[in-house]
């Protein structure tokens, strides 16, 4: 009677380390990947959802090493008496955790948002893919002008340009 009652409570271990082993590898995908939908460029954004993504950006670096180092402590738990197939699942899911790791500690926004190099430039009465509602920045010196929509600067936040004979640097 010990014997079956200790396998019993080594099989609810083990399926008990198999179900947090595959949540902490959703997790750490999750926690990393969501920031990235969330914000994203040309696309509504609310304060909730902006102020979660950032939240998860700011927690990811420690959340997913925390999570790697518990997927390969479940993986050594389990590794010993696991099939083949079960041990390629381990190692899957560790090998999942890894790639979330290095990501959380890049700023991804960045790569995202890349300065305009070789702006083009069309004059107001040229440029039809403006609506009079759109916002732009406007800049004015030594009585020229050159306006950048909002919905461009948005995208690229870097613009340098030269207006009135002064170089410039427009950011947003």
């Amino acid at each position: 009677m010990g014997s079956d009652s200790s396998n019993s409570s080594s099989g609810r271990r083990r399926k008990l380390a198999w179900v947090v082993l595959l949540l902490a590898t959703a997790g750490v995908l999750a926690i990393v990947i969501a920031p990235v939908f969330i914000i994203l460029p040309f696309r509504a954004q609310t304060p909730d959802g902006l102020r979660l993504a950032l939240t998860l950006r700011q927690w990811s670096p420690i959340a997913a090493l925390a999570a790697s180092i518990l997927v390969l402590l479940l993986m050594v738990f389990l590794w010993r008496g696991s099939r083949w197939w079960r041990k390629t699942l381990l190692v899957l899911a560790f090998s999942l955790t890894l790639p979330p790791v290095w990501f959380a500690r890049q700023n991804h926004f960045e790569w995202m948002f890349n300065p305009l190099s070789n702006p083009s430039y069309a004059r107001a009465s040229e440029a039809d893919f403006i609506d009079s509602a759109d916002y732009v920045i406007a800049v004015e010196r030594n009585g020229d002008a050159a306006a950048y929509p909002i919905r461009q600067m948005a995208y690229h936040h870097v613009v340098h340009d030269v207006v009135g004979g002064v170089p410039i640097v427009v950011t947003y």
